[in-house]
């Protein structure tokens, strides 16, 4: 849902703490993104609401997605199953990944008239989505 909704690389998501994600300024504070560089993306409402059923739920410590492993953070791999077994759940044939939810996530801002070139938290996106 991250990757869609706020853009995030995979590798990001699975690397988010509870502290990163900023309820009141709807945004969320990725650390050591590529380049090694620090950044904000948008964090919406809906997404907002997800994580808090998500926080209540499971009540995630140093990872806001924590493996099965003490102190570890989910994998990649996982991720990249979960968004399988997703596919197969709801019937989609198309050959999906998680890198594309982040390409869809450009493409609804383009095509909602955000110019990514000049929207400085936007300025990772990679070059295909731009």
């Amino acid at each position: 849902m991250l990757t869609y909704s706020a853009g995030l690389r995979v590798g990001e998501v699975v690397k988010l703490k509870p502290i990163d994600v900023d309820g009141k300024r709807m945004l969320i504070h990725v650390k050591g993104a590529k380049g090694r560089k620090d950044r904000y993306s948008i964090l919406s409402i809906k997404a907002l609401s997800v994580l808090r059923e998500y926080w209540q739920r499971f009540k995630p410590e140093i990872w806001l997605f924590e493996g099965t492993r003490a102190g570890k953070h989910i994998s990649i791999r996982t991720v990249q199953k979960i968004l399988e077994h997703a596919c197969q759940t709801a019937g989609i044939k198309k050959e999906i990944t998680v890198h594309s939810l982040r390409h869809s996530f450009a493409t609804h801002l383009l095509e909602g008239g955000t110019d990514l070139r000049y929207t400085p938290h936007f300025n990772y996106l990679c070059i295909t989505c731009i």
